[in-house]
This record gives C-alpha cells, structure tokens and sequence, in this order.
C-alpha cells in the first residue's frame, strides 16, 4: 500500500511545477516577440524625419513660390512646371541624366561581370584582387572624382604616363571634351561602383548547381558552350539587381560628376542633380524643389518596368 501511495503522489508533485512554469514560459515568450519593435523604432524615427517628411514637403513646395528673394509662400499652381518646360532646360537636364545612368549601368555591369569571371577560382591571388577591386566602394565619391579629375587635367598623371610610354608628347584633355566627356565621367562612376556588381555575380556563380555543370559536362558540351547556355542563363538574378542598383543608383548621381566637371564643357554632363543645386543656391528654393519632385517621379516611372522585365526574364529563363 506504501509503495502504491507513493507512485500515486509523485506524478502529482511532479505535475504542480509544470503548471505554475507554463504561464511564466508564455509570457517570456510574449515578451521576447515585443522587443524588435522597440529595436527599430528608432531607425523608423530617423527614416521619417529625414525621408519621408523631406519627400512629403518636396510635393507640397513644388507647388508654390518659395524663395529667398520673399518673406511669404504662395500656391502657384503648376506654373513651375509650366515654366521649366518652356524653358527646355529642365528636359535637356532629363536627357543628359538618362544617357549617362543609361552608360554607367552598361559599363558598371561588364567591369562586374567580367572580373566576377576572373576572379572566380578561389585562389589567394583571386581573393586579394578582390578586395583591391573593393576598395573603391569603400571609399567617398567625391574624393574618387577629384583624384580623377587630378589625373585626367592636360598637364596630369594620365598624360604624363602616356607621354613616357609613347615615342610623343601627349596632351589630351580628357574632360574638355564636350561629345565624350560624359562617357569618361560615366566610366569613372562605373570603375567606383564595379566591385559592388562584382561580388553580386560572384555570388550567383557560387550558387549555380553542380548538378547541372556536371550534366552538360557529361553530355559533351565545351566550356564555352556551358558557360553561356548554362551558368550564365542562372545568373538572371544577379543581373536584375546590378542593372536596377546601376540604373537607379546613378540617376541620383551627383557626387562624381561635380567633383570631375561641375556639369561642364558647356553644360554636356549638367545632370538633374547639379542642374538642381545650381538653381537652389540661386534662393529658386520652389524651382529647385519641382525639379527633386520631376526626379523623382522619373526615377519611379523607370524603376518599375525596368524591374518588371527583368523579373520576367528570371521567369522564361
């Protein structure tokens, strides 16, 4: 009879703690489900002060007289759009900035590509070469334009060089150039930004099945052949982020090109961002603001089917 007493009180005792334990297991539970909205409140904070309060004045501001040279604003209408279409200078600005993200999106992802190419194997020599081509990124746009700018001068580095390793003097002013300065400035936003795309491709090389290398392998195709119709075809990820980041990215240029050129010779590199600090350091505050907000609805309008086809490029592919 002891021994049955016993059996029977001890499940018993056991199975009081587990029910005083199992509300206290939830509420840890509850609590660590809490605690990353509190951690992130303040990126929220910042990101609403400094970019969606910022974005909403931007449509309210295009729409009035806003300057320095007036102590009230007043609506206006659309008579800032009326009157940066006119002028034609608004739509000149425009088509310098897709033309040169248009560039810098093409040489951006082949300087990528093909050293993700290179440096694939996993050598030592690959691996520091990477982190040189790295480095750019790391670094401030505006310091890599002026060390540009200070090479490309008639009397720089670039030219120097050149002068040593040619049988004659040369004096090439790479930026002076009103048709192919805009292809040198975009090259230079492309050689900053390439390590980026390289890692990106890098990456969807590492990821593409060694199934599928091994079957084409078996069934006889050349290296080439594999290449191209194999692993490249996989890398449509890979190629609809560098494209969208490039594209993107550079239609919010600024940095490179007013540190190289200041928008010159003769204006043929104003991209909308200098043609809109240029004009907000003249107190057009309403003017300038019209042209962020043009900005911005061009760079959305763009966003979304570029992305869009590339999306169904990963799909057919």
């Amino acid at each position: 009879m002891h021994t049955v007493k016993d059996r029977t009180t001890r499940p018993q005792a056991r199975a009081k703690p587990r029910g005083h334990g199992a509300p206290r297991l939830r509420k840890d539970t509850l609590n660590r489900r809490d605690h990353p909205l509190w951690f992130i409140a303040p990126a929220f904070a910042i990101l609403l002060v400094f970019f969606f309060l910022p974005t909403l004045f931007n449509f309210i501001y295009a729409f009035t007289d806003w300057s320095s040279f007036k102590s009230e604003i007043n609506p206006v209408g659309f008579d800032n759009f009326n009157d940066l279409a006119s002028s034609g200078t608004l739509l000149r600005a425009l088509r310098i900035t897709v033309v040169y993200a248009v560039l810098v999106a093409i040489f951006q992802n082949l300087f990528g590509f093909l050293l993700a190419v290179l440096l694939e194997r996993d050598t030592t020599v690959n691996r520091v070469a990477r982190v040189f081509f790295l480095i750019p990124v790391l670094m401030s746009a505006l310091a890599v334009g002026y060390i540009f700018q200070a090479l490309l001068k008639p009397e720089g580095g670039l030219n120097q060089i050149l002068s040593r390793l040619l049988p004659f003097d040369v004096h090439c002013a790479w930026l002076g150039d009103p048709t192919w300065t805009i292809v040198v400035v975009s090259i230079i936003h492309a050689w900053k930004w390439m390590g980026l795309s390289m890692l990106i491709y890098l990456a969807g090389l590492k990821t593409v099945p060694e199934d599928i290398v091994e079957a084409a392998r078996i069934d006889g195709a050349s290296r080439r052949r594999m290449f191209w119709s194999v692993r490249f075809p996989l890398l449509a990820p890979a190629i609809t982020f560098n494209v969208a980041t490039a594209l993107l990215g550079s239609m919010n240029g600024f940095d490179v090109v007013q540190a190289t050129t200041a928008g010159g010779p003769a204006r043929t590199t104003e991209i909308l961002n200098i043609f809109i600090y240029r004009t907000f350091g003249q107190g057009l505050f309403a003017q300038a603001t019209t042209m962020g907000l043009v900005l911005f609805l061009v760079v959305a309008l763009m966003a979304f089917p570029v992305i869009t086809v590339l999306r169904r490029r990963e799909e057919i592919l």
